[in-house]
């Protein structure tokens, strides 16, 4: 006979949990990528819903993308980076984790949402000026934009969470960064598409071709 609904519950997280430990003992990175995939395509999808886009009618090429740079880079970057932090910060003084969460929102704050704009613009087929324009543009803001969530998020990412145990805490916040990101990057995509062809639709105008 197959569970009851109460047994699913009850005993559903607790050997999803245990799968996932298991995971982290044999396969860390790859276990790491494969959550961080999940969570920036649920995020990008959370994303379309808030600008308005059906439930169930979203565009699951643009999800898809944001998913391979969550499983490619953010899930094994992460991993090596916090274990960089580590190394890094060897103490156990008080003042260790503002100074992980500093960092953490200053330099790797910087590069990820660098890398994060720029690999979603390559995967969108956009020159490389037009993903240098929009980073430009966008780097500040998001940086700024991340001091309104992470340092607190990041008081309990580096004083509670086992190193190891780290990136799933942050998975879970992500779901709300992620809709931030890829709306902010998509808004940018879209009215630069829309400024070119009204400037191309403009130029047309204003040379019509002689007869």
């Amino acid at each position: 006979m197959g569970w009851t609904l109460y047994e699913i519950l009850r005993y559903a997280p607790e050997h999803n949990w245990i799968a996932y430990e298991q995971a982290l003992k044999t396969n860390p990175v790859l276990a790491k990528m494969a959550i961080s995939g999940i969570v920036y395509s649920i995020g990008d999808w959370i994303a379309q819903c808030y600008e308005g886009k059906p439930l169930f009618e979203f565009d699951r090429i643009r999800m898809f993308r944001s998913g391979i740079v969550g499983f490619t880079l953010h899930g094994s970057l992460s991993h090596y980076y916090y274990q960089f932090c580590e190394a890094l910060f060897p103490f156990q003084d008080w003042w260790v984790v503002p100074a992980k969460v500093a960092f953490d929102q200053t330099i790797w704050a910087a590069v990820w949402n660098s890398i994060y704009f720029t690999v979603l613009g390559f995967l969108r087929l956009e020159s490389p000026a037009n993903i240098f324009s929009e980073l430009r543009a966008t780097f500040w803001p998001m940086l700024t934009a991340g001091w309104k969530l992470w340092p607190f998020a990041h008081l309990i990412t580096y004083g509670l969470i086992p190193v190891e145990e780290r990136l799933l805490w942050v998975d879970c916040v992500e779901l709300i960064w992620v809709t931030i990101l890829s709306t902010y990057s998509n808004e940018k995509s879209e009215a630069r598409i829309s400024e070119a062809t009204l400037e191309e639709s403009a130029n047309s105008t204003s040379n019509p071709t002689e007869e």
